[in-house]
Protein backbone atom coordinates (compact mmCIF):
# COMPACT_ATOMS: atom_id res chain seq x y z
CA UNK A 1 0.00 0.00 0.00
CA UNK A 2 2.93 2.60 0.81
CA UNK A 3 5.02 1.46 -2.06
CA UNK A 4 1.82 2.32 -4.51
CA UNK A 5 1.30 5.83 -2.64
CA UNK A 6 5.21 6.42 -3.25
CA UNK A 7 4.78 5.34 -7.12
CA UNK A 8 1.66 7.73 -7.54
CA UNK A 9 3.53 10.81 -5.71
CA UNK A 10 6.46 9.99 -8.09
CA UNK A 11 4.87 9.83 -11.49
CA UNK A 12 2.92 12.95 -10.47
CA UNK A 13 5.82 15.24 -9.82
CA UNK A 14 7.85 13.90 -12.96
CA UNK A 15 4.42 15.51 -14.21
CA UNK A 16 4.53 18.64 -13.13
CA UNK A 17 8.06 18.48 -14.21
CA UNK A 18 7.48 18.28 -17.64
CA UNK A 19 4.32 20.68 -17.39
CA UNK A 20 7.37 23.53 -16.28
CA UNK A 21 10.36 22.72 -18.99
CA UNK A 22 7.61 22.38 -21.46
CA UNK A 23 6.24 25.93 -20.31
CA UNK A 24 9.75 27.43 -19.97
CA UNK A 25 10.90 26.08 -23.61
CA UNK A 26 7.92 28.12 -25.15
CA UNK A 27 8.64 31.39 -23.10
CA UNK A 28 12.00 30.53 -24.76
CA UNK A 29 10.58 30.44 -28.08
CA UNK A 30 8.74 33.42 -27.96
CA UNK A 31 11.54 35.32 -26.76
CA UNK A 32 13.70 34.37 -29.48
CA UNK A 33 11.25 35.15 -32.18
CA UNK A 34 10.55 38.58 -30.60
CA UNK A 35 14.17 39.44 -30.75
CA UNK A 36 14.63 38.52 -34.57
CA UNK A 37 12.02 40.82 -35.15
CA UNK A 38 13.33 43.72 -33.28
CA UNK A 39 16.71 43.23 -34.92
CA UNK A 40 15.29 43.23 -38.26
CA UNK A 41 13.25 46.21 -37.54
CA UNK A 42 16.44 47.67 -36.16
CA UNK A 43 18.59 47.12 -39.65
CA UNK A 44 15.81 48.07 -41.43
CA UNK A 45 15.72 51.65 -39.99
CA UNK A 46 19.25 51.72 -40.05
CA UNK A 47 19.61 51.19 -43.88
CA UNK A 48 16.49 53.96 -44.35
CA UNK A 49 18.54 56.12 -41.97
CA UNK A 50 21.81 56.08 -43.78
CA UNK A 51 20.03 56.65 -47.06
CA UNK A 52 18.30 59.32 -46.13
CA UNK A 53 21.61 60.79 -44.25
CA UNK A 54 23.52 60.73 -48.19
CA UNK A 55 20.71 62.35 -49.75
CA UNK A 56 21.03 65.31 -46.99
CA UNK A 57 24.83 65.52 -48.09
CA UNK A 58 25.30 65.29 -52.09
CA UNK A 59 28.60 66.49 -52.20
CA UNK A 60 29.72 63.18 -50.14
CA UNK A 61 28.31 61.11 -52.84
CA UNK A 62 31.04 59.00 -54.24
CA UNK A 63 30.67 59.83 -58.36
CA UNK A 64 29.54 57.09 -60.42
CA UNK A 65 31.79 55.82 -63.38
CA UNK A 66 31.09 56.97 -67.06
CA UNK A 67 31.99 53.58 -68.20
CA UNK A 68 29.33 52.07 -66.04
CA UNK A 69 26.71 54.65 -66.33
CA UNK A 70 23.83 53.96 -67.84
CA UNK A 71 23.23 55.68 -71.48
CA UNK A 72 21.72 59.20 -71.69
CA UNK A 73 18.34 59.59 -73.34
CA UNK A 74 20.28 61.09 -76.47
CA UNK A 75 22.43 57.81 -76.97
CA UNK A 76 19.38 55.75 -76.32
CA UNK A 77 17.42 58.08 -78.92
CA UNK A 78 20.78 57.00 -81.39
CA UNK A 79 20.88 53.55 -80.43
CA UNK A 80 24.40 53.80 -79.91
CA UNK A 81 24.83 50.54 -78.29
CA UNK A 82 23.17 48.76 -81.10
CA UNK A 83 25.56 49.04 -83.79
CA UNK A 84 29.60 49.07 -84.48
CA UNK A 85 30.70 51.97 -85.11
CA UNK A 86 34.39 50.97 -85.48
CA UNK A 87 33.08 50.41 -89.22
CA UNK A 88 32.17 52.86 -91.60
CA UNK A 89 28.55 52.95 -92.78
CA UNK A 90 27.37 50.70 -95.29
CA UNK A 91 30.47 48.91 -94.98
CA UNK A 92 30.78 45.98 -97.75
CA UNK A 93 29.00 48.38 -100.32
CA UNK A 94 29.62 51.35 -102.50
CA UNK A 95 32.33 54.36 -100.88
CA UNK A 96 30.48 56.97 -98.55
CA UNK A 97 30.82 60.00 -100.17
CA UNK A 98 32.06 62.96 -97.54
CA UNK A 99 31.48 66.52 -98.37
CA UNK A 100 34.22 69.10 -96.87
CA UNK A 101 33.95 72.68 -96.80
CA UNK A 102 36.60 75.03 -95.02
CA UNK A 103 36.61 78.70 -93.66
CA UNK A 104 40.05 80.13 -93.45
CA UNK A 105 39.89 82.48 -90.33
CA UNK A 106 43.45 83.66 -90.25
CA UNK A 107 46.89 83.19 -92.28
CA UNK A 108 49.15 83.93 -89.51
CA UNK A 109 52.69 83.40 -90.75
CA UNK A 110 55.30 82.84 -94.08
CA UNK A 111 58.42 81.95 -93.30
CA UNK A 112 60.98 81.92 -96.34
CA UNK A 113 63.63 79.99 -93.54
CA UNK A 114 61.44 77.34 -93.13
CA UNK A 115 59.07 77.21 -96.33
CA UNK A 116 56.41 76.78 -94.42
CA UNK A 117 52.96 78.78 -93.42
CA UNK A 118 50.13 78.75 -90.50
CA UNK A 119 46.55 78.44 -91.28
CA UNK A 120 43.86 78.24 -88.74
CA UNK A 121 40.43 77.39 -90.23
CA UNK A 122 37.19 75.75 -90.08
CA UNK A 123 37.39 72.04 -91.36
CA UNK A 124 33.61 71.10 -91.75
CA UNK A 125 32.59 66.93 -92.75
CA UNK A 126 29.04 65.98 -94.39
CA UNK A 127 28.23 62.78 -94.72
CA UNK A 128 24.58 60.37 -93.96
CA UNK A 129 24.48 57.40 -91.79
CA UNK A 130 21.47 55.47 -91.26
CA UNK A 131 22.71 54.22 -88.12
CA UNK A 132 22.09 57.59 -86.23
CA UNK A 133 18.65 57.80 -87.80
CA UNK A 134 16.18 58.64 -85.26
CA UNK A 135 12.29 59.12 -84.99
CA UNK A 136 10.95 63.43 -84.74
CA UNK A 137 8.03 65.21 -84.77
CA UNK A 138 9.46 68.45 -85.70
CA UNK A 139 12.36 67.22 -88.40
CA UNK A 140 14.44 68.72 -85.89
CA UNK A 141 17.95 68.28 -85.29
CA UNK A 142 20.45 67.18 -81.98
CA UNK A 143 23.67 68.85 -81.26
CA UNK A 144 26.39 67.06 -79.45
CA UNK A 145 29.96 68.03 -78.22
CA UNK A 146 33.33 66.25 -78.65
CA UNK A 147 32.30 63.07 -76.42
CA UNK A 148 29.87 61.97 -78.59
CA UNK A 149 32.00 62.24 -81.65
CA UNK A 150 34.19 59.80 -79.83
CA UNK A 151 31.48 57.26 -80.02
CA UNK A 152 30.76 57.24 -83.52
CA UNK A 153 32.14 56.56 -86.57
CA UNK A 154 34.10 60.08 -88.17
CA UNK A 155 35.46 60.73 -91.35
CA UNK A 156 39.78 60.50 -90.28
CA UNK A 157 41.06 63.40 -92.16
CA UNK A 158 44.68 64.54 -92.03
CA UNK A 159 46.74 67.22 -93.88
CA UNK A 160 49.31 65.84 -95.76
CA UNK A 161 52.99 67.41 -95.60
CA UNK A 162 51.77 69.08 -92.23
CA UNK A 163 54.95 69.80 -89.65
CA UNK A 164 52.02 70.93 -86.36
CA UNK A 165 48.59 71.33 -86.29
CA UNK A 166 46.04 70.93 -83.41
CA UNK A 167 42.64 71.32 -82.12
CA UNK A 168 41.87 73.98 -80.13
CA UNK A 169 40.20 73.16 -77.12
CA UNK A 170 39.89 76.49 -75.15
CA UNK A 171 37.24 76.86 -72.89
CA UNK A 172 36.50 73.52 -74.61
CA UNK A 173 37.33 71.42 -77.34
CA UNK A 174 36.29 73.37 -80.44
CA UNK A 175 34.32 70.22 -82.23
CA UNK A 176 30.85 70.16 -83.01
CA UNK A 177 28.81 67.53 -83.96
CA UNK A 178 25.06 67.80 -85.24
CA UNK A 179 22.40 64.69 -86.01
CA UNK A 180 19.83 65.36 -88.07
CA UNK A 181 16.73 62.98 -87.86
CA UNK A 182 17.87 61.39 -91.37
CA UNK A 183 21.06 60.19 -90.55
CA UNK A 184 22.61 63.40 -92.20
CA UNK A 185 25.59 64.36 -89.81
CA UNK A 186 28.07 67.75 -89.52
CA UNK A 187 31.01 67.32 -87.98
CA UNK A 188 32.65 70.98 -87.30
CA UNK A 189 36.42 71.12 -85.83
CA UNK A 190 38.71 74.53 -85.34
CA UNK A 191 42.40 73.73 -86.39
CA UNK A 192 45.63 75.29 -86.42
CA UNK A 193 48.30 73.81 -89.17
CA UNK A 194 51.35 74.37 -90.17
CA UNK A 195 52.12 72.90 -93.44
CA UNK A 196 55.12 72.86 -95.89
CA UNK A 197 55.36 75.34 -98.99
CA UNK A 198 58.16 74.53 -101.43
CA UNK A 199 58.71 78.23 -102.38
CA UNK A 200 60.88 79.59 -105.67
CA UNK A 201 62.93 82.86 -104.67
CA UNK A 202 64.84 83.00 -107.68
CA UNK A 203 62.98 86.27 -108.26
CA UNK A 204 62.63 87.39 -104.24
CA UNK A 205 61.67 89.67 -103.06
CA UNK A 206 59.92 90.44 -106.36
CA UNK A 207 58.10 87.51 -106.17
CA UNK A 208 54.57 85.60 -105.92
CA UNK A 209 54.52 82.36 -104.23
CA UNK A 210 51.57 79.97 -104.35
CA UNK A 211 51.42 77.45 -101.76
CA UNK A 212 48.70 74.44 -101.13
CA UNK A 213 47.20 72.69 -98.12
CA UNK A 214 46.33 68.93 -98.70
CA UNK A 215 43.57 66.97 -96.91
CA UNK A 216 43.41 63.55 -97.33
CA UNK A 217 41.47 60.73 -95.40
CA UNK A 218 44.63 58.19 -93.61
CA UNK A 219 42.74 55.04 -93.54
CA UNK A 220 39.87 54.19 -96.25
CA UNK A 221 40.98 54.47 -99.88
CA UNK A 222 38.72 55.40 -102.79
CA UNK A 223 36.76 52.34 -102.54
CA UNK A 224 35.61 52.93 -99.44
CA UNK A 225 35.33 56.81 -98.44
CA UNK A 226 34.64 59.08 -101.80
CA UNK A 227 36.18 62.62 -100.53
CA UNK A 228 35.11 65.92 -102.25
CA UNK A 229 34.11 69.59 -102.04
CA UNK A 230 30.74 69.97 -101.22
CA UNK A 231 30.14 73.39 -103.25
CA UNK A 232 33.00 72.84 -105.72
CA UNK A 233 34.95 76.40 -105.13
CA UNK A 234 32.08 77.98 -103.41
CA UNK A 235 33.25 75.19 -100.12
CA UNK A 236 36.20 77.77 -99.90
CA UNK A 237 35.17 80.71 -97.26
CA UNK A 238 38.20 83.36 -96.71
CA UNK A 239 37.92 85.91 -94.02
CA UNK A 240 37.72 89.55 -95.58
CA UNK A 241 40.00 90.84 -92.70
CA UNK A 242 42.68 88.25 -93.41
CA UNK A 243 46.07 90.07 -93.95
CA UNK A 244 49.86 89.91 -93.80
CA UNK A 245 53.16 92.46 -93.50
CA UNK A 246 55.05 91.22 -96.18
CA UNK A 247 52.36 89.64 -98.73
CA UNK A 248 49.44 90.78 -100.73
CA UNK A 249 46.61 87.62 -101.11
CA UNK A 250 45.87 87.20 -104.57
CA UNK A 251 42.87 84.30 -104.40
CA UNK A 252 41.94 80.72 -103.09
CA UNK A 253 40.71 78.29 -105.09
CA UNK A 254 40.33 74.54 -104.79
CA UNK A 255 41.06 71.41 -106.85
CA UNK A 256 40.58 67.62 -106.33
CA UNK A 257 42.68 64.83 -107.21
CA UNK A 258 44.43 61.18 -106.90
CA UNK A 259 47.18 60.41 -105.14
CA UNK A 260 48.90 57.18 -104.88
CA UNK A 261 50.75 54.90 -102.67
CA UNK A 262 52.47 51.50 -103.73
CA UNK A 263 51.86 49.69 -100.33
CA UNK A 264 48.18 50.65 -99.64
CA UNK A 265 46.17 52.34 -103.26
CA UNK A 266 44.51 55.23 -104.34
CA UNK A 267 42.93 57.89 -102.17
CA UNK A 268 40.84 61.20 -102.88
CA UNK A 269 42.84 64.22 -101.80
CA UNK A 270 41.53 67.83 -101.67
CA UNK A 271 43.90 70.78 -102.72
CA UNK A 272 43.69 74.53 -101.22
CA UNK A 273 45.81 76.47 -103.45
CA UNK A 274 46.35 80.41 -102.13
CA UNK A 275 48.47 82.76 -104.04
CA UNK A 276 50.57 85.53 -102.46
CA UNK A 277 52.23 88.34 -103.98
CA UNK A 278 55.00 90.06 -101.75
CA UNK A 279 55.50 93.79 -100.53
CA UNK A 280 58.44 95.18 -102.35
CA UNK A 281 58.40 98.50 -100.79
CA UNK A 282 59.73 97.52 -97.23
CA UNK A 283 62.72 95.63 -99.43
CA UNK A 284 63.13 99.23 -101.14
CA UNK A 285 63.62 100.77 -98.14
CA UNK A 286 65.95 98.18 -96.28
CA UNK A 287 67.53 96.99 -99.50
CA UNK A 288 67.57 99.10 -102.37
CA UNK A 289 67.85 102.46 -101.79
CA UNK A 290 70.70 102.00 -99.37
CA UNK A 291 72.39 99.83 -102.08
CA UNK A 292 71.94 102.55 -105.00
CA UNK A 293 73.14 105.35 -101.54
CA UNK A 294 76.40 103.79 -101.64
CA UNK A 295 77.19 103.10 -105.43
CA UNK A 296 75.98 107.09 -106.34
CA UNK A 297 78.21 107.80 -102.87
CA UNK A 298 81.16 105.88 -104.17
CA UNK A 299 81.17 108.42 -106.92
CA UNK A 300 81.80 111.29 -105.18
CA UNK A 301 85.45 110.06 -105.12
CA UNK A 302 85.28 111.42 -109.03
CA UNK A 303 85.37 114.89 -108.25
CA UNK A 304 87.94 115.11 -105.45
CA UNK A 305 91.57 116.06 -106.40
CA UNK A 306 93.61 113.17 -106.91
CA UNK A 307 96.13 114.28 -104.52
CA UNK A 308 93.78 113.91 -101.70
CA UNK A 309 94.68 110.36 -100.90
CA UNK A 310 93.30 110.76 -97.44
CA UNK A 311 90.46 111.47 -98.81
CA UNK A 312 89.06 109.43 -101.34
CA UNK A 313 90.77 106.29 -99.85
CA UNK A 314 88.97 105.83 -96.54
CA UNK A 315 85.69 106.76 -99.39
CA UNK A 316 86.15 103.63 -101.44
CA UNK A 317 86.67 101.50 -98.32
CA UNK A 318 83.74 102.66 -96.44
CA UNK A 319 81.64 101.85 -99.36
CA UNK A 320 82.94 98.64 -99.69
CA UNK A 321 82.47 97.70 -96.66
CA UNK A 322 78.85 99.08 -96.40
CA UNK A 323 77.87 97.09 -99.21
CA UNK A 324 79.39 94.02 -97.44
CA UNK A 325 77.43 94.29 -94.71
CA UNK A 326 74.16 94.54 -96.49
CA UNK A 327 74.80 91.65 -98.50
CA UNK A 328 75.49 89.49 -95.33
CA UNK A 329 72.20 91.42 -93.40
CA UNK A 330 70.03 90.05 -96.46
CA UNK A 331 71.54 86.57 -96.89
CA UNK A 332 71.24 86.19 -93.06
CA UNK A 333 67.49 86.03 -92.98
CA UNK A 334 67.06 83.94 -96.12
CA UNK A 335 67.64 80.55 -96.46
CA UNK A 336 70.19 78.72 -97.99
CA UNK A 337 69.61 78.01 -101.57
CA UNK A 338 71.64 76.91 -104.09
CA UNK A 339 70.29 79.25 -106.74
CA UNK A 340 70.73 83.37 -107.52
CA UNK A 341 68.20 85.55 -106.39
CA UNK A 342 66.74 88.99 -107.82
CA UNK A 343 68.46 90.65 -104.87
CA UNK A 344 71.11 88.74 -105.26
CA UNK A 345 72.08 90.02 -108.57
CA UNK A 346 71.12 93.68 -107.57
CA UNK A 347 73.52 94.02 -104.43
CA UNK A 348 76.39 91.72 -106.01
CA UNK A 349 76.60 94.55 -109.29
CA UNK A 350 75.87 97.51 -106.80
CA UNK A 351 79.43 95.86 -105.04
CA UNK A 352 81.08 95.93 -108.04
CA UNK A 353 80.16 99.49 -109.16
CA UNK A 354 81.31 100.44 -105.83
CA UNK A 355 84.86 97.96 -105.93
CA UNK A 356 85.41 99.19 -109.55
CA UNK A 357 85.54 103.22 -107.96
CA UNK A 358 88.29 102.32 -105.94
CA UNK A 359 89.81 100.57 -108.13
CA UNK A 360 89.49 103.55 -110.78
CA UNK A 361 91.36 105.52 -107.78
CA UNK A 362 94.32 103.49 -108.09
CA UNK A 363 94.51 103.85 -111.98
CA UNK A 364 94.44 107.57 -111.67
CA UNK A 365 97.07 107.22 -109.07
CA UNK A 366 99.13 104.98 -110.65
CA UNK A 367 99.16 106.54 -113.85
CA UNK A 368 99.60 110.17 -112.17
CA UNK A 369 102.93 108.97 -110.76
CA UNK A 370 104.25 107.47 -114.00
CA UNK A 371 103.36 110.97 -115.98
CA UNK A 372 105.34 112.43 -113.50
CA UNK A 373 108.34 110.63 -113.65
CA UNK A 374 108.05 110.76 -117.88
CA UNK A 375 107.97 114.48 -117.30
CA UNK A 376 111.06 114.77 -114.87
CA UNK A 377 113.23 113.22 -116.89
CA UNK A 378 112.42 115.28 -119.76
CA UNK A 379 112.94 117.95 -117.43
CA UNK A 380 116.43 116.94 -116.97
CA UNK A 381 116.98 116.24 -120.68
CA UNK A 382 116.59 120.14 -121.81
CA UNK A 383 119.34 122.49 -121.42
CA UNK A 384 116.96 124.67 -119.53
CA UNK A 385 113.24 124.76 -118.02
CA UNK A 386 112.27 127.82 -119.43
CA UNK A 387 108.54 128.23 -119.72
CA UNK A 388 107.54 125.44 -118.43
CA UNK A 389 107.71 126.95 -114.78
CA UNK A 390 106.43 130.27 -116.20
CA UNK A 391 105.61 130.68 -119.65
CA UNK A 392 106.49 133.91 -119.50
CA UNK A 393 110.15 133.48 -118.63
CA UNK A 394 111.38 132.64 -121.84
CA UNK A 395 115.29 134.14 -121.55
CA UNK A 396 117.88 130.98 -122.44
CA UNK A 397 120.85 131.69 -123.98
CA UNK A 398 120.57 131.94 -127.40
CA UNK A 399 123.96 130.26 -128.63
CA UNK A 400 122.83 127.05 -127.44
CA UNK A 401 119.01 126.95 -128.05
CA UNK A 402 116.98 129.54 -129.30
CA UNK A 403 113.30 129.63 -127.70
CA UNK A 404 110.08 131.25 -129.02
CA UNK A 405 106.75 131.97 -126.83
CA UNK A 406 103.37 131.22 -127.68
CA UNK A 407 100.10 131.51 -127.03
CA UNK A 408 98.92 128.82 -124.59
CA UNK A 409 95.30 128.88 -125.67
CA UNK A 410 96.05 129.53 -129.17
CA UNK A 411 97.99 126.27 -129.63
CA UNK A 412 96.41 123.38 -131.80
CA UNK A 413 97.19 119.69 -132.50
CA UNK A 414 98.67 118.98 -129.27
CA UNK A 415 100.85 115.93 -128.32
CA UNK A 416 99.38 114.63 -124.48
CA UNK A 417 102.42 113.86 -122.51
CA UNK A 418 100.48 113.60 -119.11
CA UNK A 419 99.78 115.74 -116.28
CA UNK A 420 102.41 117.74 -114.99
CA UNK A 421 100.66 118.22 -111.34
CA UNK A 422 99.00 121.37 -111.96
CA UNK A 423 95.21 121.32 -110.45
CA UNK A 424 92.15 121.55 -112.18
CA UNK A 425 90.05 125.24 -112.30
CA UNK A 426 86.44 124.09 -113.68
CA UNK A 427 86.46 122.46 -116.94
CA UNK A 428 89.51 124.05 -117.96
CA UNK A 429 92.64 122.48 -119.09
CA UNK A 430 95.56 123.96 -118.18
CA UNK A 431 98.40 123.74 -121.20
CA UNK A 432 101.64 124.78 -121.52
CA UNK A 433 104.09 124.78 -125.17
CA UNK A 434 107.36 125.24 -125.09
CA UNK A 435 109.25 125.91 -128.79
CA UNK A 436 112.51 124.51 -128.06
CA UNK A 437 115.21 124.99 -131.06
CA UNK A 438 117.75 122.52 -130.25
CA UNK A 439 120.85 123.34 -131.62
CA UNK A 440 123.25 120.71 -130.29
CA UNK A 441 124.30 118.03 -132.25
CA UNK A 442 125.12 116.00 -128.78
CA UNK A 443 121.46 116.77 -127.70
CA UNK A 444 119.40 116.21 -130.77
CA UNK A 445 121.58 113.72 -132.98
CA UNK A 446 120.49 114.23 -136.46
CA UNK A 447 118.54 116.89 -135.69
CA UNK A 448 119.28 119.85 -137.82
CA UNK A 449 115.83 121.88 -137.88
CA UNK A 450 114.20 123.70 -134.98
CA UNK A 451 111.50 121.02 -133.15
CA UNK A 452 108.83 121.16 -130.83
CA UNK A 453 108.48 119.46 -127.59
CA UNK A 454 104.97 119.76 -126.01
CA UNK A 455 103.77 118.90 -122.22
CA UNK A 456 100.10 118.79 -122.19
CA UNK A 457 99.19 119.00 -118.79
CA UNK A 458 95.39 117.38 -118.23
CA UNK A 459 94.93 116.52 -114.50
CA UNK A 460 91.60 114.46 -114.54
CA UNK A 461 91.10 112.96 -117.38
CA UNK A 462 90.49 109.66 -116.02
CA UNK A 463 88.21 110.88 -113.40
CA UNK A 464 86.17 112.84 -115.70
CA UNK A 465 85.27 110.01 -118.09
CA UNK A 466 84.28 108.09 -114.95
CA UNK A 467 81.79 110.95 -113.82
CA UNK A 468 79.70 109.98 -117.51
CA UNK A 469 80.62 105.99 -117.56
CA UNK A 470 79.74 105.33 -114.02
CA UNK A 471 75.96 106.55 -113.56
CA UNK A 472 75.38 106.33 -117.19
CA UNK A 473 76.23 102.33 -117.06
CA UNK A 474 74.46 101.76 -113.46
CA UNK A 475 71.48 103.74 -114.87
CA UNK A 476 71.14 101.20 -118.02
CA UNK A 477 71.85 98.05 -115.40
CA UNK A 478 68.56 99.79 -113.44
CA UNK A 479 66.40 100.02 -116.62
CA UNK A 480 67.31 96.38 -117.57
CA UNK A 481 66.98 94.81 -113.89
CA UNK A 482 63.45 96.55 -113.14
CA UNK A 483 61.68 95.81 -116.81
CA UNK A 484 62.65 92.00 -116.15
CA UNK A 485 62.06 91.64 -112.42
CA UNK A 486 59.08 94.12 -111.90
Amino acid sequence: MCTMQVDTVFVLFCVCLMGVAGRSAHQRGQKLETYKQSRSRRQTSRMDGGTHSKSERPMLKRSSDMTKSPMTKSEQLLRIDDHDFTMRPAFGGPPIPVGVDVQVESLDTISEVDMDFTMTLYLRHYWKDERLSFPSTNNQSMTFDSRLAKKIWVPDMFFVHSKRSFIHDTTTDNVMLRVHPDGNVLYSLRITVTAMCNMDLSRFPLDTQTCSLEIESYAYTDDDLMLYWKKGNESLNTDERISLSQFLIQKFHTTTKLAFYSSTGWYNRLYIHFTLRRHVFFFLLQTYFPATLMVMLSWVSFWIDRRAVPARVPLGITTVLTMSTIITGVNASMPRVSYIKAVDIYLWVSFVFVFLSVIEYAAVNYLSTVQERKERKLRERLPCTCGIGNPDDMTCDPQISGYTTMDVNSTVNYGTAGNYGMPENGGRQERMLAQVVLGDPQLTGQVKRPGYVNIWIDTHAIDKYSRVLFPGSYALFNIIYWSIYS
